[in-house]
C-alpha cells in the first residue's frame, strides 16, 4: 500500500477519520505549505508516512498518526507572519497544540509529538520515539516539497536558456 492509498487503509482511517472530518483540519486545505502542497496535504503525508513507520517498528501507530496530522494545525502564512517573541519554528507547535486541544483530548504522547516536531530547528528533543519519527518525516516531506519546486524552477530556466541558445545560432 503506497502513500496515495491512505484513504483505503482502514486501520489508519480508524485512527484519524474523526480529525479529518473536523472543519478545523479541513481548513488547512486553504493554506499553501511548501510551494506545491497545501498544509492539509502536507499534514496527511507526514501523518501517514509516520504512521507506517511507527507501525512497522511496533510503536504507537495511533498516537503517531493523530499527532502527525495535527502537527501543523495553524492558520497563517509562515513565510510572512512575524512574532514578537520567538520564531515560527518555536511558536507554531504551541499554536498547533492549542488548536488540537480544541478538537480532541490529546494524550501526553500526542502533545509531546506535536510540541517537539521542530527538533533540530529548536533545542528540545522529543520524549518518545514516535516524536523523532514525526520530526524526521516532517523534515523529509518539507525538503521533498521544496526540491520539487526547485526542480520545476530550474527546469523552466534551463528550457528558456536552451531555446535562447537555439535562436541565437
Amino acid at each position: 500500500m503506497g502513500l496515495k492509498d491512505w484513504r483505503n487503509d482502514t486501520e489508519y482511517m480508524g485512527y484519524v477519520a474523526d480529525l479529518l472530518a473536523a472543519p478545523a483540519v479541513q481548513k488547512l486545505a486553504n493554506y499553501t505549505q511548501h510551494h506545491f502542497s497545501t498544509r492539509l496535504e502536507h499534514c496527511i503525508t507526514v501523518s501517514y508516512v509516520s504512521y507506517k513507520l511507527a507501525k512497522n517498528m511496533n510503536l504507537d501507530a495511533r498516537a503517531t498518526a493523530r499527532a502527525g496530522l495535527l502537527h501543523d494545525l495553524f492558520y497563517y502564512d509562515w513565510r510572512t507572519t512575524k512574532f514578537d517573541r520567538g520564531t515560527h519554528a518555536w511558536i507554531h507547535p504551541r499554536i498547533a497544540v492549542r488548536n488540537a486541544e480544541k478538537l480532541t483530548q490529546l494524550t501526553p504522547k500526542e502533545k509531546d509529538i506535536i510540541m517537539k516536531h521542530m527538533f533540530g530547528a529548536t533545542l528540545c528533543p522529543p520524549k518518545y520515539s514516535e516524536g523523532y519519527i514525526v520530526s524526521l518525516v516532517d523534515k523529509y516531506s518539507a525538503t521533498s516539497e521544496y526540491l520539487m519546486h526547485l526542480k520545476q524552477k530550474t527546469s523552466s530556466k534551463l528550457h528558456y536558456a536552451f531555446n535562447f541558445a537555439k535562436v541565437s545560432k
